[in-house]
């Protein structure tokens, strides 16, 4: 997931006034003239990565080689002068009604998940999303100027009312308005640069828009606009139904493989794994989508595998049966997550440790987000 483009900036951002406010001096754009594309011989400005995901339940193969494996590589690729910042966003997590017991354990087998598959407390910034009031508080003030127009129109929230034509408990306000809570996650941090995928795209892009229309409003440069860390596409597919991404909510649990499955659980489970009846191994998504998820899965999952494309892989690939085909998949998985899953063991059991950790990632996380929230109240009248 990590051809990922350029992390410096294409373009003006915006021109600095000749006094920056404290989140331009500490990100260093404290000049008179507009930052501008670097040349070679510019000095990259520090970077603010943000990322999160939802802590519920245990996140499957789709997610780690989605993005979780891309945050570790950012964290030990970056410059020791960018700031990573991930959260467990646990605020999103109950727009759909949580038992309180479950999301309490699903936000510790997190933190323990994160850590489990290479994020250094010491180097990135991790944190409970409810433990930095400012995520709410910076909601609130962009609220009153987005647009409930172009809220209506997320490709989401229009996919989640399209289904309630069933007489089922109707979506309420926080799905409407989570965009705008996202929007907030990134912006109260300064972050520079998001890394999602395609399907987020759409959100960055509100949080542009929000983000400069809040600095047209008050005639400040206060909020920065971040740039998308777009990777190459690694939709990983349900094993089951392999026109669908593989999900954490699917109802057969054979559609996914969580990162704390064990060897067997996981040959089972791409033993079963749906494919077709035709001869051969060969790379065609519409024609034969569950082997070719397979092949993803196994271009994907390996770091040693040679061939510039999925579909020289099948050509590589094209003697084999389906079943030394599962074979070869199976063996690939394994080897990626039996190590995620011993660390995770570890982990998940030292709870003082968890607890530690949480708490210095939020002291850590409210002190970036103070910088903001500084300069949003003073822009908008509240200090």
């Amino acid at each position: 997931m990590l051809a990922y483009r350029s992390l410096v900036g294409r373009g003006t951002l915006w021109p600095c006034p000749s006094a920056p406010t404290a989140r331009q001096t500490r990100l260093g754009y404290g000049l008179k003239q507009p930052y501008r594309a670097l040349s070679a011989t510019a000095k990259t400005p520090p970077r603010t990565i943000f990322s999160g995901i939802q802590p519920t339940g245990v996140p499957h193969l789709g997610n780690y080689l989605g993005a979780l494996r891309q945050w570790v590589k950012l964290q030990d690729e970056a410059s020791s002068d960018t700031t990573l910042i991930y959260s467990l966003v646990d605020l999103h997590a109950i727009t759909i009604r949580q038992d309180p017991k479950q999301l309490r354990q699903w936000k510790k087998d997190s933190l323990a998940m994160l850590l489990a598959i290479g994020l250094d407390p010491q180097r990135s910034i991790i944190f409970h999303q409810s433990d930095v009031p400012a995520h709410a508080e910076l909601m609130w003030i962009l609220s009153c100027q987005a647009s409930t127009g172009y809220l209506g129109r997320m490709t989401q929230w229009k996919d989640k009312t399209a289904n309630e034509k069933d007489g089922s408990e109707k979506s309420k306000l926080g799905l409407f308005s989570y965009p705008v809570l996202q929007a907030a996650d990134v912006l109260v941090h300064g972050a520079t640069h998001v890394p999602v995928g395609h399907d987020q795209a759409q959100h960055l892009e509100f949080a542009r828009q929000l983000a400069n229309g809040f600095n047209e409003a008050y005639g400040k440069n206060v909020l920065m606009p971040p740039e998308t860390l777009i990777s190459p596409a690694k939709r990983i597919m349900s094993l089951t139904e392999p026109d669908k991404k593989m999900s954490k909510s699917h109802a057969n649990p054979k559609s996914r493989i969580l990162l704390t499955d064990s060897d067997d659980v996981i040959r089972s489970k791409i033993k079963s794994a749906v494919t077709d009846s035709y001869e051969g191994i060969s790379y065609e998504p519409e024609r034969r989508p569950g082997v070719s998820n397979l092949i993803d899965i196994f271009y994907h999952s390996g770091e040693s595998v040679e061939t510039e494309s999925q579909v020289a892989l099948a050509e590589h690939m094209a003697g084999l049966s389906l079943r030394a085909l599962k074979e070869e998949v199976a063996m690939a998985v394994v080897e990626v997550i039996r190590p995620i899953r011993e660390r995770y063991e570890s982990f998940v059991r030292d709870e003082a440790t968890l607890d530690a950790i949480a708490e210095e990632g939020a002291r850590k996380a409210v002190a970036s987000a103070a910088v903001t929230m500084t300069d949003v109240k003073r822009a908008v009248g509240l200090v």
